[in-house]
């Protein structure tokens, strides 16, 4: 079935509802009432309903039509029959029809506002995460660079195991980095309808475990100190996506969070959903910048920071992305006592893909 005849059948079926439900309303209303002036305002009221949830104009004036010789066929004396001569009629007809038009013109006018303003994100988080890509390899890249580097000048010196463990790390290194890169690039398509999440249900333990290790590869020397549940807890997702969300958490922290000695990772059961929080222990984050954590704008008040300072801005807007394609949501807080908590919830459930 096609789009076009899919939109018909919608809009239809919103039309023919809401007139269904005044027209029984009415019935109802009908028997415990002598008058019938209700009748009119009722049918009014569902014609602006209609404008206001079908496409276009062309359902809200059908339905105007279908409502005027409703109302003068079924709830106005003779019954069921037409008469065109009673008093007030084409009025209320050039009410409806007016109604109609007046709604389904503005309705039509904010969905084009919204689907403007829909577009604008999308190129903006399409921007997002092109820029950050640069940022978010850069730790692989140099892995494998540093291996590679190795073994070539240092060839002689290496034996054979040595060498098959730096050629593992880089073939680790670099599938990871296929992987990543793949699917990062693959939320650039959301906007568009075309990307395709596939999520089957993870072992959260496993994700937390993953995620620690590539982090203190980068930084050994950091203390991270993980909380989960103690009973085994599974959730949908896409591991290697959530796994670079909290990665490049637990990075902000030391790029951004001063003074910071100690990160925590934790994981705890929220209603049908599942928090993942991030905390530090470090200076904490300044109110003005709270607001705009997430959207990819985020720089210094000075507008001096340094490359890397200027990432976390990016970094997070690509966190915040992939948290959304996974139906959940992400916030931000400073601590009670002291530093910074980045959280995000993922829902539970079995869902095997996200978009279509």
């Amino acid at each position: 079935m096609s789009t076009k005849v899919r939109s018909v059948l919608k809009n239809s079926g919103i039309a023919f509802g809401i007139l269904g439900i005044a027209t029984a309303f009415c019935f109802l209303v009908q028997r415990i009432s002598e008058s019938d002036t209700h009748v009119p305002l009722l049918f009014v009221l569902a014609v602006l309903f209609v404008s206001r949830f079908t496409d276009g104009y062309v359902y809200g004036i059908v339905a105007s039509i279908i409502a005027v010789f409703g109302v003068n066929y079924v709830f106005t004396f003779p019954y069921f029959k037409l008469n065109f001569a009673i008093t007030g009629y084409p009025l209320t007809f050039v009410a409806m029809l007016a109604v109609a038009c007046s709604v389904s013109a503005l309705t039509t006018q904010i969905k084009k506002q919204e689907q403007m303003r829909l577009e604008v994100e999308r190129e903006k988080m399409r921007a997002n995460l092109l820029r950050a890509v640069s940022h978010d390899i850069r730790t692989p890249l140099t892995s494998i660079v540093g291996s590679a580097s190795g073994i070539i000048d240092n060839y002689d010196a290496l034996s054979k195991e040595n060498i098959l463990e730096l050629l593992e790390d880089m073939k680790s290194e670099g599938q990871w980095l296929v992987r990543m890169v793949e699917n990062l690039l693959s939320i650039t398509r959301i906007g568009d309808g075309t990307a395709r999440i596939n999520k089957e249900d993870e072992l959260v333990e496993d994700v937390i475990s993953g995620a620690i290790t590539k982090f203190r590869k980068r930084f050994p020397d950091i203390e991270v100190v993980p909380k989960v549940p103690e009973d085994v807890l599974f959730v949908p997702m896409d591991a290697i996506l959530i796994e670079q969300v909290i990665v490049n958490l637990l990075e902000n922290c030391v790029l951004h969070a001063d003074g910071m000695t100690k990160i925590w990772l934790i994981v705890t059961e929220d209603g049908d959903q599942v928090k993942f929080s991030v905390e530090d222990d470090g200076a904490g984050i300044k109110e003005s910048v709270l607001p705009r954590m997430f959207d990819g704008s985020f720089e210094s008040e000075d507008g001096k920071e340094s490359d890397s300072k200027r990432n976390m801005g990016i970094g997070l807007s690509v966190c915040m992305t992939i948290v959304r394609a996974h139906d959940g949501i992400m916030k931000a807080e400073n601590r009670k006592e002291g530093g910074a908590r980045v959280m995000f919830w993922l829902p539970k459930g079995v869902d095997t893909e996200y978009g279509d």
